[in-house]
């Protein structure tokens, strides 16, 4: 073996001679402190009394209110919260169980008029709705770091970055269904509180320096009365590995052990995955096993909460097998209602252009105005207007037609009319 080359004279350090400094490593950067409660974590309130003490403390409280909501998520079908947290200047902050209560009619005439302050409000808004917690206006921290486009919007990112220190997160995924909730826990949840007033008002500052004050407001107005995402057409297509099907018949099987799950997991309140896997799902499409043992043989059908139901899944598979032909699903869905974008050359090619000039102004605006694109306009809301335009695709048709599909003013202001223009374009 050749010896490696001995290095240049300039490359040897006497004794006790240091490198130059740019050529040392960066020193690490040192951890940030881990945020601790700045008061006694408070008792769970989980009666009338103790209720009727929070609403007073909280209506007497002033400025915004922090709200937070922990749902069992990975492990109950519902959406359901199960420890509402909240924090006012003035009143300190409160841990209620909801479940003990009927009502929270008193809380929320407290809450009534006061702005709320979350972190990515759309999780948690539809199951405050259903305990009767709904903010006639809000602020929403994570929506205000998309729109200055902060790289990381996470909570605990934003609390590092922007505060100085780390929140801990081990516990965001634990069963919050549990009775009696440990004390880390519910530590954890007041910590997400806690942050929440610091954080709007810095956030708040950033976006009026941006000149983005007016947008946000107009983004939280809108968010305020958000029930929920729509529920998609075909949700079982979304099944993991669904890819791997082969042939409508499959097709079929996947849909049919789909519903049978979701139906038995809404009964059970048992999020669907712990009943039966996808890889389950898919495993079961791909193989059509006829009688109890090819489908106990299956290697996703050997899990015991898999077995416990075994005659459901049996049942099912049963059943789409003998759904007549014309009645099985077709191999591809649609998208929103429209051909996936990447055939829209062929099939549309007048279409594929004017999508093309419609991205081009999504993009140069985002660069132009520092902007995630999903923020500016809804990429559904551009391929529809690339589409079916109006007709004619005027800027104010093209303004009309924005606002129908839940654009604000800010974004229609911003893109109907270079959108009109890109569209004349490619008629021209």
């Amino acid at each position: 073996m050749t010896p490696p080359e001995p290095p240049e004279p300039e490359e040897l350090l006497e004794e006790g001679e240091l490198p130059d400094a740019d050529e040392l490593p960066e020193p690490a950067e040192p951890a940030k402190p881990l945020l601790r409660l700045t008061e006694p974590l408070p008792a769970v309130v989980d009666t009338s009394d103790t209720l009727d003490r929070v609403a007073t403390r909280i209506a007497a409280g002033t400025g915004p209110i922090a709200v937070d909501a922990e749902r069992a998520s990975g492990y109950r079908y519902s959406q359901r919260a199960y420890l509402v947290q909240l924090r006012r200047d003035g009143a300190g902050t409160a841990l209620v169980d909801p479940t003990t209560f009927d009502d929270l009619n008193g809380l929320a005439t407290a809450m009534a008029d006061a702005e709320w302050v979350l972190h990515a409000a759309t999780q948690d808004l539809p199951c405050l709705a259903e305990v009767g917690l709904v903010p006639s206006r809000l602020f929403d921290t994570e929506l205000a770091a998309r729109l200055l486009n902060l790289r990381r919007v996470g909570l605990a990112t934003l609390v590092e970055e922007l505060l100085g220190a780390r929140l801990a997160k081990e516990h965001s995924a634990v069963d919050w269904s549990t009775r009696p909730l440990p004390v880390p826990w519910l530590e954890y949840a007041a910590l997400d509180v806690e942050v929440l007033l610091e954080l709007r008002g810095l956030l708040a500052a950033q976006l009026e320096e941006a000149g983005k004050d007016g947008w946000a407001e107009e983004e939280f107005t809108a968010l305020a009365t958000f029930t929920g995402p729509e529920r998609r057409p075909d949700p079982w297509r979304r099944t993991s590995g669904i890819h791997k099907v082969r042939g409508r018949r499959a097709l079929g099987v996947v849909r049919k052990l789909w519903e049978a799950r979701d139906q038995l997991a809404a009964d059970r309140d048992v999020t669907p995955g712990r009943l039966l896997s996808d890889a389950a799902i898919v495993e079961a499409a791909t193989a059509l096993p006829r009688g109890r043992q090819a489908t106990q043989q299956l290697s996703g059908m050997r899990h015991r909460q898999s077995r416990r139901h075994l005659e459901h899944w049996m049942e099912a598979i049963e059943q789409s097998l003998a759904v007549p032909e014309a009645e099985l699903p077709p191999m591809s869905g649609t998208t929103e209602g429209l051909p996936p974008p990447r055939v829209w050359p062929d099939r549309n090619p007048p279409a594929a252009a004017r999508l093309t000039g419609c991205r081009t102004v999504v993009a140069e605006l985002c660069a132009t105005h520092n902007l995630p694109a999903e923020n500016l306009l809804l990429p559904e809301a551009v391929r529809r207007l690339a589409w079916s335009p109006p007709e004619p695709a005027d800027e104010q048709a093209v303004a009309e037609f924005l606002r129908s599909a839940g654009a604000r003013e800010w974004q229609v202001g911003l893109t109907a009319g270079r959108f009109a223009a890109a569209m004349d374009d490619v008629a021209g």
